[in-house]
């Protein structure tokens, strides 16, 4: 886990130096905790955050900025400016006029096309309206881009290998997932040149090996991924309508749409799952933020010591008693002033209490995504399979199969991102032959049924609502 950087209000970086180090030490503390010799070691799989990433020159390989995360709000003005822009409705009349003409998905999204700070294109934009060094490389076709994953393979190779894979691409929102190429028309209207972008391989693909000064052997790099499309893969969520649920530091619902892309509707995005040869796997994804970030600042304050201790604390009263979390760690766009919060505090209100609220929260918002998904995507939805740490938490697995009304499967092992990146890189490297061997190695810890009628969770949900709204007002 690479220590976050504050370096001021809003800005949220990573040292690429630390970053590049902890990445090393990971591999040979694994190799060695595996009582293997680096020479043993077929190939190496990369899974990596998305979104996240940094630009260098072309040559001397020097960073012109540090990694700029995906959580960064330093687009905030340039994101406001664009959405409030005369420009932006003008497209939006065009792209409705097309989509209505031709019936194309392709043209729905641009039809109400909003930008906001999580999009890597607004952050890219700022750098080139205010890092000189970084434009004026640009000028010169010296300037590359890359996300966490393109970083790792230029560092790996020392700077022989330039690129990144389809999944990360199309998490960019530069990356035109119909096309399959970098976006022209977006980067012409936020004057990013199309230069800096890497070219686009394959998931499972052989990158070429990491330099032998590195690991004391050539390693070959076999597969890049990034981690929601590691995690679904790891999951075996192979098939259309299998589904897809980690609950992390933030949570994600995915949807397995197989070789059809389905628009992005408002609250879901359509994203590249991995290409392996000819097989492009397509996805769409609703997500959310701050549910393991909302457990750990409870965990921070006291609240409880042990994470472990939260279902128990949760199961050992009847309700919330009317208290309701709020999750909003991340300041939003739309309205700077919107926070997490309590609401229906009493000074009967316990830590229990407290902690219930917070996992409520996760739970209903799961049930808010569900129907989202139901509602918008047009394919039967399948097995749902959940992954990440919150997904050990028993009380919010239960109440979420509940309110969907679902079973769902919980692995014995929470890493899917990992799993998923060492499956790809296996398939590449020949050490398995297909998916179907994957599929048996998958082990299954346990699956939650539903218990309870959704219904008797209305009241509790309701209130829940009507605190969303009203903290919007706050």
């Amino acid at each position: 886990q690479v220590e976050l950087l504050y370096p001021r209000p809003g800005w949220v970086e990573l040292d690429p130096e630390v970053l590049w180090n902890q990445f090393v030490d990971v591999i040979k503390e694994a190799v060695q905790a595996a009582g293997l010799h680096m020479r043993q070691i077929a190939g190496i799989g990369i899974s990596t955050q998305r979104a996240t990433f940094i630009t260098w020159h072309k040559y001397t390989g020097k960073p012109f900025h540090n990694f700029i995360s995906w959580q960064d709000l330093r687009s905030t003005e340039l994101v406001n400016s664009w959405n409030k822009s005369l420009l932006l409705k003008v497209i939006h009349v065009i792209f409705t006029v097309l989509h209505f003409l031709t019936g194309n998905d392709r043209y729905l999204a641009p039809s109400f096309l909003t930008f906001s700070t999580h999009q890597t294109s607004m952050k890219l934009s700022w750098v080139f309206k205010n890092i000189h060094e970084a434009e004026e490389a640009a000028k010169k076709n010296n300037c590359c881009f890359g996300t966490i994953d393109t970083w790792l393979l230029y560092r790996l190779t020392k700077g022989s290998v330039y690129a990144t894979d389809y999944s990360n691409a199309s998490a960019t929102g530069v990356f035109e997932p119909f096309t399959k190429c970098w976006n022209p028309t977006l980067c012409n209207l936020l004057s990013i040149p199309m230069s800096i972008y890497p070219p686009v391989k394959d998931t499972s693909f052989n990158f070429g090996s990491s330099d032998s000064e590195i690991f004391g052997v050539p390693i070959p790099i076999m597969a890049v991924v990034a981690d929601q499309q590691s995690a679904m893969f790891g999951e075996c969520c192979f098939h259309p309508g299998d589904v897809k649920l980690t609950m992390g530091t933030g949570g994600f619902w995915n949807v397995n749409t197989g070789r059809h892309l389905f628009a992005s509707q408002r609250g879901l995005y359509p994203l590249i799952g991995w290409k392996i040869g000819e097989e492009v796997v397509y996805l769409t994804e609703g997500c959310m933020s701050d549910i393991g970030t909302a457990i750990k600042w409870a965990q921070d304050i006291n609240l409880f010591t042990n994470v472990d201790e939260t279902a128990k604390m949760a199961q050992s009263i009847v309700d919330s008693q009317g208290v309701c979390f709020v999750p909003d760690f991340q300041v939003s766009v739309h309205d700077p002033y919107l926070c997490a919060s309590f609401m229906g505090l009493k000074p009967s209100t316990t830590r229990s209490h407290l902690v219930r609220a917070i996992l409520e929260s996760v739970a209903f918002r799961n049930k808010q995504l569900y129907d989202i998904i139901v509602k918008k995507v047009r394919i039967p939805l399948q097995t749902i399979r959940a992954d990440g740490g919150v997904s050990n938490n028993s009380f919010v697995m239960q109440m979420t199969s509940d309110l969907i009304n679902k079973e769902i499967e919980k692995p014995a092992n929470a890493d899917m991102s990992s799993l998923g990146a060492a499956f790809l890189a296996g398939l590449a490297s020949g050490f398995w032959t297909d998916k179907e061997q994957l599929k048996k190695l998958r082990r299954v810890e346990a699956v939650f049924e539903p218990q309870k009628d959704s219904e008797e969770y209305k009241p509790a949900m309701d209130t829940w609502l009507q605190a969303m709204k009203r903290s919007l007002h706050c």
